[in-house]
């Protein structure tokens, strides 16, 4: 450090030995951490001379040292104002103004700091770092260079380089910076820790595992290592132990809002939702504009807690309308009636989780194959709703035409659905542990002509394949009822229903309408030939039994006041609902009894094999349909069964499916359009039972007349699409709207 003139005039020689002597004594302190001593030497300097540069700079150092950074500025810009040519104070001070996030103050303090010692790596290595922040990638990657070309021995430079290079998706390269930042420092905790992230999403999960318990080795208070080692046990469904991570996470450090997400998610896996919406709660606090609300506002449906829901669904508008990252899209489509906001949310996640990626570059257009390549992408190839709906078409396709792919990201649970959905396929292709880049890559390998995604924006989706254009044409369907809102989709595929021509302008994606419902249907699902008593499902043996076997999450208090009218109104009538958890059951039939409803009319079913569950069905009078979320796959299965659903219509693609499928099997006289239209013709299907058993018979007449489960004829048209869909990319055309003929 040098020397600063004194105040006054000049300094009487015993003044200047002591202000020496104590310079050297606050910094011998400083150096080894005895901050306060330091602080009163360089105090006692400074009512000496309060233009001491050496005793501002220790000052502005130690009230950094200790987060005081508001106090740092002020002690740096002291010292700046008696010397601004020393490079390491205008360095000290980027690095405070960078703790603050106040980035564009640390990149003028870093760029003085390079103007005084061009040759400065350290200071190129915090540019880089804020230049990230900005992103302002290709500077920052400019930074780093410089810093490695000065000084190539400089490990943190190799490790800020890898946090850059993990930003940028380039995987692989940010692998080889955290291990060259290792190899120059073997104890290096962060390096391993950000060195597990990344083999996280490359999907090489056990060494992942491996890499954060080396950094909690090395710094066993290390929360973030703890926090990140919980989300990779929690991908290998280690759930306990990513539990107990999280929770020496929390124990480290208590106002750790990502830990307390994460943790809320474990729990949600275990079932323990009561306890899940505790920690998603506690992370809102402590951390806003994150989709933590989101789960919270998602898990108190799980568990039909409805109080201070108004003021909690007019905050997820708010929030979602102000482009703030505050809930999954899925959970959007549940509780908001709002197609505009539905687009906004899922224009958040896109933006925010899933940018367009060209790092593969354009695809090159070439002479169409024999037969068109259709890849169908899901994590669902499994026993799962969609597999449910989507089995025979994929049997169904022609095999003459096209050549159809299964691209599986999703658990082999070896169920029989899994090999059935397998066999299926002219390729089925596991892509678990490859990247998003890597599975684009192999899918432009395979020469896919027409990707769907029949994931979305739902739990496991994988969004990022499409983001790095894994084919030429990218279709989003099924999965996710509602707009991707990211210009890397091209069509979706709907019908008049679901997206009336009005309601076109609330998806980015281009409209295929199919000329009846755009859901599949499997005719092949099995219906037990178990005959059900009432008595052994807990329903009355006399009495009108309303039913409805949506997810819990999709009843609203609009919808249960609506059914809770209708029970009023019918004598003896009772509501037959899906048990999802106990706390769930308990909070309805408390609610049931606010509406003057005896909770004893309220029967909950659990859970069964589908084929028993489908067999079920015949207890029941008429299936109850629920808003803003319809039933979907349920409402299928309820008229699969024979079983009538009366629906409402909302707004949204997802408050329509069910008015979709009731029109394809030319049972329009279910859809309702209003609250009051919904409970009325409900009332009058139950007190008039001829006309209802009409409406039955009628259902079970067009079970294989209609089109709703004709298998053979959905493929047909939806090959039809995918035709279209290529020709016109073949022919050098955009993406455009259409129809396919019936």
């Amino acid at each position: 450090m040098t020397r600063r003139g004194f105040r006054g005039g000049l300094p009487s020689q015993k003044q200047r030995i002591t202000v020496d002597a104590k310079i050297q004594e606050g910094f011998a302190l400083y150096q080894q951490g005895r901050f306060g001593e330091a602080s009163k030497i360089c105090e006692t300097v400074l009512k000496i001379d309060r233009r001491n540069f050496n005793a501002l700079a220790i000052m502005g150092t130690v009230t950094a040292q200790q987060r005081q950074f508001e106090k740092a500025i002020s002690w740096l810009r002291a010292a700046i104002n008696v010397n601004d040519k020393v490079e390491y104070i205008h360095n000290s001070l980027g690095n405070v103004f960078k703790e603050l996030k106040r980035f564009g103050e640390a990149l003028a303090s870093y760029d003085n700091a390079i103007r005084l010692k061009p040759d400065y790596a350290e200071v190129y290595s915090h540019r880089g770092a804020v230049l990230v922040e900005l992103n302002r990638l290709d500077e920052a990657m400019a930074s780093y260079d410089k810093a490695i070309a000065l000084k190539p021995d400089y490990s943190d430079v190799h490790y800020n380089l890898g946090n850059a290079l993990k930003k940028l998706k380039r995987l692989d390269q940010a692998l080889a910076s955290f291990d060259k930042a290792i190899l120059l420092k073997p104890n290096f905790a962060d390096a391993y820790n950000n060195r597990g992230n990344v083999l996280g999403d490359l999907k090489r999960l056990d060494e992942a595992l491996a890499s954060c318990n080396k950094a909690i080795g090395l710094n066993p208070d290390y929360a973030e290592a703890y926090n990140n080692r919980g989300v990779v046990l929690r991908e290998l469904l280690r759930f306990d132990e990513a539990l107990a991570s999280h929770d020496k996470a929390i124990a480290l450090k208590p106002d750790y809002a990502e830990a307390h997400g994460n943790r809320g998610l474990v729990l949600t896996g275990l079932k323990r939702l009561d306890e899940a919406l505790v920690s998603y709660g506690k992370a809102d606090t402590l951390k806003a504009d994150t989709e933590f609300f989101g789960h919270y506002l998602n898990t108190k449906m799980m568990i039909c807690d409805w109080k201070m829901l108004p003021v909690e669904l007019q905050k997820l508008a708010t929030d979602v309308a102000a482009g703030k990252k505050a809930s999954p899209p899925f959970v959007v489509l549940g509780v908001l009636d709002s197609p505009q906001l539905q687009k906004a949310s899922a224009k958040t996640r896109g933006d925010i989780s899933f940018p367009k990626d060209e790092g593969l570059g354009p695809i090159t257009k070439r002479p169409p194959h024999k037969k068109i390549r259709i890849g169908y992408y899901s994590a669902d190839f499994h026993e799962h709703a969609t597999a449910y709906l989507m089995a025979e078409l994929f049997e169904a396709h022609n095999t003459d035409s096209f050549e159809v792919y299964g691209i599986s990201f999703g658990r082999d649970s070896q169920d029989n659905m899994r090999r059935r959905l397998s066999s299926a396929f002219h390729r089925f292709l596991d892509v678990r542990i490859k990247t998003d880049r890597e599975v684009a890559q192999l899918s432009r390998d395979l020469g896919i002509d027409v990707a769907i995604d029949l994931k979305g924006y739902t739990l496991d989706s994988r969004p990022g394949i499409f983001a790095n254009r894994c084919a030429s044409v990218q279709v989003n369907y099924l999965g996710f009822p509602g707009t991707m809102a990211a210009d890397y989709f091209d069509y979706i595929i709907a019908d008049k229903t679901v997206i009336p021509e009005q309601s076109k302008s609330d998806f980015t994606e281009k409209v295929v309408y199919l000329p009846y419902s755009y859901q599949v249907n499997d005719s092949k699902r099995a219906i037990s030939d178990r005959v059900f008593t009432k008595q052994e499902v807990g329903l009355p043996e006399t009495g009108f039994v309303f039913c409805c076997f949506n997810n819990n999450y999709k009843i609203l208090p609009a919808t249960f006041d609506g059914w809770m009218k209708i029970l009023l109104a019918v004598e003896g009538s009772v509501l037959w609902l899906l048990q999802d958890s106990s706390t769930a059951a308990g909070n309805l039939r408390r609610e049931a009894e606010a509406r003057g409803v005896h909770s004893s009319r309220l029967i909950f079913a659990e859970r069964m094999q589908l084929d028993h569950h489908l067999a079920r069905h015949r207890l029941a009078d008429l299936f109850l349909d629920t808003l803003p979320c319809n039933a979907h796959t349920t409402a299928s299965d309820a008229l699969w069964a024979g079983l009538p659903v009366l629906t409402c219509m909302g707004r949204s693609f997802a408050g329509r499916v069910a008015g979709s499928l009731l029109r394809a099997i030319e049972l329009p006289e279910l859809v309702t359009h209003t609250p009051l239209e919904f409970e009325t013709r409900a009332i009058d299907l139950a007190k008039d039972r001829a006309k209802l058993q009409l409406l039955k018979s009628k259902l079970e007449a067009n079970r294989f007349t209609t089109p709703l489960f004709n298998t053979r004829l959905f493929a047909k048209h939806l090959e039809a699409a995918y035709e279209v869909m290529f020709r016109r990319y073949q022919a050098g055309l955009p993406p455009a709207d259409f129809e396919v003929g019936a």
